[in-house]
């Protein structure tokens, strides 16, 4: 299994499929922030995606996620899905908004998507428009993600940012919804990730007061991680065969564990979601390399990794002023 300087295995890749998005949400790309597209040359095909994932394989890698931006918008992304099966990576899931899951949960699970996330921040109207910074319908999330569900897209996964000032108010209300469900949770501590979304250390609701809210509640048990890579903390429902997660990169960093190596919808490889910098995938491929080249290439950046921005974000935090942005290299 190949590993980093810290010994850590790659065993996952998160693939963004484009760097637009129907939404403007206030934590990724705000609507008052004027943002430059890439032009569709300069995105990755579905071939040269499917071409890294295989090769990825060869080096240990079993899951493979595809985000965005919005990864619904990519025309055909059902094709995406079937070519990535077709590699015989283990596990393909795909992270979405939801606004488009109505009318694709059935396509996209026939062409072989195992699981999918949506990212639900609130459930009321009029924050859902204010967050997504569009005159968009909350109720449509909720339908896909219930078409999702009916479907047979097991298990469907919920992510919700808390920001303090925003939505921590209806914790509580957000873990009923998914209970009622049985949709998987995971509260995510509002992370400083790019450099536009006005992050700052009073905005976060830290994983103890999340937990301190679901508790007022709930019963619940800690579980921990079902694996050491995992990114939530997982507490299980004593009345219910059911967990709820907590992403807590903030105040109990993970970085230690992480398996992580993302690809962004250019074509360059990250090592991890703070980085500055990527590596040339894109021009390595459309070079004409091998397939043995590339494998070289992402065993040379993965072997030389040494990622630890949020156990150092303090230290880094003072002295660094670059960091890709989250709708170019996925959440």
């Amino acid at each position: 299994m190949l590993k980093d300087r810290l010994g850590r295995p790659l065993k996952d890749i998160r693939i963004s499929v484009t760097d637009r998005c129907n939404f403007r949400c206030f934590f990724c790309m705000p609507k008052d922030r004027k943002i430059e597209f890439l032009p569709r040359r300069e995105i990755l095909s579905f071939e040269e995606i499917a071409r890294v994932v295989r090769i990825a394989r060869g080096l240990g890698v079993r899951k493979v996620r595809i985000t965005g931006g919005e990864p619904l918008i990519r025309s055909r992304i059902e094709e995406l899905i079937r070519m990535l099966r077709d590699t015989g990576v283990e596990d393909v899931a795909l992270t979405t908004n939801g606004y488009l899951l109505l009318e694709k949960a059935e396509s996209l699970k026939k062409a072989g998507l195992k699981r999918i996330t949506v990212s639900l921040p609130t459930l009321r109207e009029e924050r859902f428009r204010y967050m997504a910074g569009r005159d968009v319908s909350l109720r449509k999330v909720i339908e896909g993600i219930e078409e999702a569900r009916s479907v047979g897209l097991e298990p469907v996964k919920v992510n919700t940012v808390v920001v303090r000032g925003f939505n921590e108010d209806e914790i509580p209300e957000i873990a009923e919804f998914c209970r009622e469900r049985g949709l998987v949770l995971r509260f995510i501590e509002f992370m400083d990730v790019g450099t536009l979304n006005g992050w700052s250390l009073d905005k976060v609701f830290p994983a103890e007061e999340i937990l301190r809210a679901l508790r007022t509640r709930y019963d619940l048990e800690e579980v921990g991680r079902e694996d050491p890579s995992e990114t939530s903390i997982n507490f299980r429902y004593r009345d219910l065969d059911l967990t709820v997660g907590i992403i807590a990169s903030v105040t109990m960093p993970f970085c230690g564990n992480c398996s992580r190596l993302r690809i962004s919808a250019d074509g360059k490889v990250f090592t991890c979601l703070f980085a500055s910098e990527g590596f040339d995938l894109k021009g390595l491929i459309r070079g004409g390399a091998t397939d043995e080249e590339i494998a070289d290439f992402l065993m040379r950046v993965w072997g030389s990794r040494e990622d630890r921005y949020s156990e150092m974000r303090w230290e880094l935090i003072t002295r660094r002023t670059k960091k890709v942005e989250m709708f170019r290299v996925g959440g």
